[in-house]
């Protein structure tokens, strides 16, 4: 069975691979998805995928860079051990 517009739409803005909505829309369109723009128009969808896209997108980590915190993040956000 395949997967709808819709249900891939929530696939890839959970999965943190979209910043906003027009990337969404734009990595859906290169998945083959129809109907994009007409599917994600309703107000409430929109609404929902742009608040999933925001809480979960992460940037691509850069070439060789490691995805552990630094210890200094650590520290400065209270989360550093005694």
């Amino acid at each position: 069975m395949t997967t709808s517009t819709i249900e891939r739409a929530y696939q890839l803005a959970r999965a943190g691979r979209a910043r906003d909505l027009n990337q969404l829309k734009t990595q859906l369109k290169a998945d083959g998805c129809r109907a994009v723009d007409a599917l994600l128009a309703p107000r409430s969808v929109r609404g929902h995928l742009e608040a999933i896209c925001a809480a979960t997108f992460r940037p691509a980590a850069a070439e060789g860079a490691t995805a552990q915190p630094q210890e200094r993040d650590i520290v400065g956000s209270g989360l550093a051990r005694s």
